[in-house]
């Protein structure tokens, strides 16, 4: 964006007015973006879709910006931001050999946020010898075989405090979340 003529705020209000036009209650409505400045539109002129608004946060990705990130949390909650959505290995770590909630994790928390990741099985088989790839960088030292997902899985449930996890096949996190008795998005 910029795009003949459209610019990103026009292009975030558009979007929004497609949902009104067909008068789609905003309760039903989890908008989302990796650009903030989505986020803060929605929130400063669109309220009723901007309670539900998701920042996709992408801005961790090595662990120099990881810092900055976490630390980006804080002025996201003074900002009215209600929902991050962080990469998987952004909301956990592992001690003592086994996988815990990140500190972006616990800050997000301590700060009142929502939280919803992405994304489970993204990458395929855990025991190839990959250790999961990209979505499980934070702890590739402990991915060795398949069924380490529902490890992962449940620490974002049970430990982080998920309210949602974005994932390619939902038979992995349907499957957790009904021997947990939990509701589904």
């Amino acid at each position: 964006m910029p795009f003949n003529g459209l610019t990103q705020a026009a292009y975030a209000q558009q979007m929004i007015d497609a949902y009104k036009s067909r008068k789609i209650d905003p309760k039903r409505v989890w908008v989302q973006s990796f650009t903030y400045d989505d986020i803060l539109y929605w929130l400063k002129n669109e309220p009723s879709f901007g309670a539900q608004a998701v920042f996709l946060d992408e801005n961790g990705d090595t662990p120099e910006t990881f810092t900055q990130a976490v630390g980006n949390l804080t002025a996201y909650a003074k900002a009215g931001v209600k929902i991050m959505a962080p990469p998987l290995y952004y909301l956990v770590a592992v001690e003592n050999g086994k996988i815990v909630p990140s500190i972006y994790a616990t800050t997000a928390k301590k700060l009142g946020f929502k939280i919803i990741t992405w994304t489970l099985e993204r990458s395929g088989f855990l025991g190839d010898g990959s250790h999961g790839g990209y979505y499980y960088t934070s702890i590739a030292n402990v991915t060795n075989r398949d069924g380490d997902v529902y490890k992962l899985l449940h620490v974002l449930a049970q430990d982080v405090g998920v309210i949602g996890v974005f994932s390619d096949w939902a038979a992995t996190v349907t499957y957790y979340a009904n021997c947990f008795q939990m509701q589904l998005l």
